[in-house]
């Protein structure tokens, strides 16, 4: 007994130091030297590897919070992505405690202390203050959405209630490291402009060391509206979640359909440079178009598809989401929507989010910021929709990733390098073998090997 006891209080420590380690190594996110990537404030490359986890501040409680942030940090995520205010006339937790004073968001509801123990104390900010103390023991960053586009829309907030909301916000969390903000909210920017600009403008007066972005509706950028805005820092469009026959929308500008990488081709070649991202691709599980629920779902092959798409165009990370997750839904609850089958917690082993980490373990592999868009390389990439390959290269490498396991023509010369280690990655498990390839002249063709599967997706690597 005695030695049980040494052990159980050995692991408290061990515990507590592990955490403390973590909290002094997280570190604020900066922009790049050259304005394509995220760094740490130390200079080292920061992989936006993110998970939409929208309604955590009201759905879960203190356990199922930990679970959460757990199966996530052990999947490789590092940034989640959450609302704080989704509706303002219902903002209240799991706890049953309201965020706001009858829909006011100028009138946060605050009581003194903190003690969870004492009902009386722990409200609604305290419990998003023990979700972002959590996030950060575990090295993770919240990105924060002040109040969902919705709202705004429907003329539920006014410029002075956004001020006064934004101030509370900034003064509340300015100090906090891991903090990333995420204006807007599945809007457009000319839904509500002085509002987002109020918002956007009161926090970076008062906060100056988060980064900030615009998060739009589907099938936009944030570079729409704000591109030159002073408070935004990054790029952040939503491709969507409608298949190539679905986007047709006449009210839409951008008619990309599936080809998240052409919102990438747009972001990267606008002044001033800034580095940009796909912050919320079609969602596993979730019907094709949202709506209809007997129409097919996204899977994890569309994910990665999304995923290596976008990074290779020059995209300085990720966003992955899943459609019972990102709603957290229990069976029977009210509010359920698009098709939800699943419990939130069936779901945390998703295979989409299970895989997903395996881009960022690439990516980091490499010489990170001189990364860049590189389909010089490639000969023949005529194809287009699910046989278009997108290549990239850095210093002594070169990726090209294939959906549909297509044979790949480099041009040598173009990559800057001899290539004297050719392999294919698999990019839903993280592995890798030697690739077989033949040179004439100055193409390098490389064929899936004949014991790979040529229906799924591959990534070739190329190496000095």
């Amino acid at each position: 007994m005695q030695n049980f006891k040494k052990y159980i209080c050995l692991l408290i420590v061990v515990s507590f130091l592990i955490n403390g380690v973590i909290q002094a190594q997280m570190q604020r996110l900066e922009i790049s030297k050259n304005k394509r990537f995220f760094q740490t404030a130390d200079g080292n490359p920061f992989f936006w590897l993110g998970d939409t986890g929208w309604l955590l501040f009201v759905k879960l409680n203190r356990e199922e919070v930990v679970q959460y942030l757990d199966a996530r940090k052990a999947q490789g995520f590092n940034v989640i992505q959450v609302m704080v205010i989704h509706n303002v006339k219902n903002t209240k937790n799991a706890y049953g405690d309201y965020a706001i004073e009858n829909g006011n968001i100028a009138k946060p509801i605050v009581t003194k202390g903190n003690d969870f123990s004492d009902a009386t104390q722990y409200d609604f900010w305290d419990h998003v203050d023990f979700v972002i103390k959590e996030a950060e023991k575990r090295g993770m960053y919240m990105a924060l959405v002040p109040i969902w586009g919705s709202n705004v829309k429907e003329k539920k907030v006014t410029v002075e209630q956004a001020k006064i909301f934004s101030e509370f916000l900034a003064n509340r969390y300015k100090n906090t490291t891991n903090i990333i903000w995420l204006n807007g909210g599945d809007i457009r920017g000319t839904d509500g402009m002085p509002v987002w600009n109020m918002i956007g403008k009161t926090i970076k007066s008062i906060d100056k060391n988060h980064l900030m972005t615009f998060h739009p509706r589907g099938r936009y950028s944030s570079s729409e509206w704000f591109q030159n805005a002073s408070w935004m820092d990054f790029n952040m469009f939503q491709s969507g979640h409608r298949d190539y026959a679905q986007d047709t929308s006449a009210s839409d500008k951008n008619h990309f359909g599936e080809d998240n990488w052409k919102f990438i081709n747009v972001d990267y070649n606008l002044k001033p440079t800034k580095p940009t991202l796909d912050g919320e691709p079609s969602y596993e599980n979730i019907p094709h178009g949202l709506h209809d629920s007997l129409a097919a779902r996204w899977n994890a092959a569309d994910i990665r598809r999304y995923a290596y798409w976008s990074v290779f165009a020059g995209g300085a990370g990720f966003t992955y989401g899943e459609n019972a997750m990102m709603q957290f839904n229990r069976k029977g609850q009210p509010g359920s929507n698009y098709g939800v089958t699943n419990e939130w917690m069936e779901t945390l082993q998703a295979s989409g989010a299970v895989e997903i980490h395996h881009i960022k373990d690439l990516m980091t592999r490499f010489p990170y910021f001189d990364r860049k868009p590189a389909q010089d390389i490639l000969i023949g990439n005529v194809k287009t929709k699910y046989d278009y390959l997108l290549a990239t290269k850095g210093d002594g490498y070169a990726l090209v990733y294939s959906y549909v396991g297509r044979t790949i023509n480099i041009n040598e010369p173009k990559l800057g390098f001899t290539s004297n280690k050719i392999s294919w990655f698999n990019p839903s498990n993280g592995e890798s073998v030697a690739a077989q390839y033949k040179r004439r002249g100055s193409v390098l063709r490389a064929e899936i090997n004949g014991d790979l599967d040529k229906t799924k997706d591959w990534v070739l690597i190329l190496e000095k």
